[in-house]
């Protein structure tokens, strides 16, 4: 085993700014993309099936490298993989920008997609790790502030520079603020885990070509001329790949991807709790703004401006629910904010009525805020219940089903808003949508009540 460097002070300080700042601004990419779907459609003459794969293409590659992140943790020092992610984001951010055709920007979307993959289970991996147990509230709040309040602005921020620039615009930006990271990364960026070398299983792998097929077919529901048998097949074998996958980590001395975790309760409940929220949020930042056009018919400018009092109040919130956390329990806290996310659903579903956009803005802040209280206070629970030696596999398997279930619920919208055959979503679609979601808080409600405080787990210190 490798010998680590601890840090303090001001070095800390230094470390923790960049991992989130790089953290953050590859999150913002996730989902600022599809403000500039129309534009995209336009400039490249593409079909809107065919433009949304900058995002599903996306969330399929992702969800391929976060389980090999514990194995990158534990081979690869942190400094030379946090470098490596950063580069490949910005190699794939400049072939997106010089792209002369379309496949070239999904080539470097791929690419992007890559180094977020890795780095979303790693950063939160290396917070847990270098955080003692008892401040753990503070350092996830500020690692809910990279995962949640990225995801709400991405929009903002993208709507916000497109009325002043081209589409390459946005991605210089970005380019632009990655390739500052590197640069301070250099000095700032240390080696903090334990090198543990070990072999990697080329078969697990592989047989994570399963999630793409999942997710594919997910996706393919609610259009139009849709192969189902070819479809189901790839479903078919990709859930047998899946279940390979399963069978191999449970068999291997060194598995890919320790699924023991989820022999632990706690860890369980809180796998779906944040899921759970995480749907939440993400139905939020892309119905709600479907409900302001659609519904309401403000412009596509305004109804991304309407999202900025959830996406302020979220950020706010994130850091001060961890110390809050700390202070008067995880639990409480996790309390506190499934009751948020209820009531805003709660309301939505309960009243049958048209609501103004001055009404659906508190609505989305209640739901976001909520948020803030229950991702990463779910996900210090969850980690807390395991030994030290398990948090990396830990978190990989809690940020990639998040990142499945996300994709899951906003299909599910999808063609919730699409039941009838109506060609534009009506009232009642989008009151459909409010009831399932709503059903789907109570069970998170539930879980939230099931989870024991985290001060029960010192023992594995």
């Amino acid at each position: 085993m490798s010998q680590t460097t601890t840090l303090s002070g001001r070095s800390r300080l230094w470390f923790v700014t960049t991992l989130l700042l790089g953290t953050f601004t590859m999150s913002i990419s996730q989902s600022a993309v599809s403000t500039a779907y129309p534009t995209l459609m336009r400039y490249f003459s593409i079909s809107a099936s065919t433009v949304q794969w900058l995002t599903t293409g996306f969330m399929l590659i992702m969800c391929i490298m976060m389980p090999v992140s514990p194995w990158l943790l534990s081979n690869v020092g942190f400094k030379s993989l946090f470098l490596s992610v950063l580069i490949m984001f910005d190699v794939g951010t400049l072939l997106i920008i010089l792209a002369p055709n379309f496949p070239l920007v999904l080539l470097g979307r791929a690419l992007e997609a890559i180094g977020v993959g890795i780095l979303f289970p790693s950063y939160q991996t290396v917070l847990l790790t270098i955080t003692p147990r008892e401040s753990r509230g503070g350092a996830m709040g500020l690692a809910g502030l990279v995962m949640g309040s990225a995801l709400a602005v991405g929009p903002i921020i993208s709507g916000i520079v497109l009325r002043f620039t081209s589409w390459q615009g946005l991605f210089v930006v970005f380019m632009i603020v990655i390739s500052c990271v590197i640069v301070v990364s250099l000095w700032a960026i240390v080696d903090v885990m334990p090198k543990e070398p070990s072999h990697l299983d080329w078969l697990s792998v592989i047989s994570l070509v399963g999630f793409i097929g999942v997710l594919y077919v997910v996706n393919l529901v609610g259009q139009s001329g849709v192969n189902w048998g070819i479809a189901t097949t790839i479903l078919v074998i990709s859930i047998l790949l899946l279940l390979f996958f399963a069978y191999r980590q449970l068999h291997l001395p060194e598995p890919l991807l320790d699924l023991r975790v989820f022999a632990v309760g706690q860890f369980n409940a809180s796998v779906w709790l944040t899921g759970l929220s995480y749907i939440a949020l993400i139905v939020v930042t892309i119905v709600f703004p479907l409900y302001y056009q659609i519904i309401l018919g403000v412009s596509p400018f305004i109804s991304g401006m309407a999202l900025v009092p959830g996406a302020v109040f979220l950020s706010i919130l994130n850091p001060l629910t961890g110390k809050l956390a700390d202070k008067i329990g995880f639990k409480k806290v996790l309390l506190i904010g499934m009751t948020m996310i209820l009531i805003g659903w709660g309301i939505l579903a309960l009243i049958p009525a048209k609501f103004s956009l001055w009404a659906m803005m508190p609505i989305a802040m209640l739901i976001e805020g909520g948020n803030a209280f229950v991702m990463m206070p779910a996900t210090t629970l969850g980690a807390d219940a395991l030994p030290k030696e398990k948090i990396s596999h830990g978190t990989a398997v809690i940020t990639t089903m998040r990142q499945l279930l996300g994709s899951t619920g906003v299909a599910v919208a999808t063609i919730l808003l699409s039941l009838g055959g109506v060609a534009t979503a009506t009232l009642g679609n989008f009151h459909i949508v409010f009831i399932t979601f709503f059903i789907l808080e109570i069970i998170g409600l539930i879980l939230a009540l099931s989870l024991k405080e985290k001060k029960a787990r010192l023992d594995h210190d």
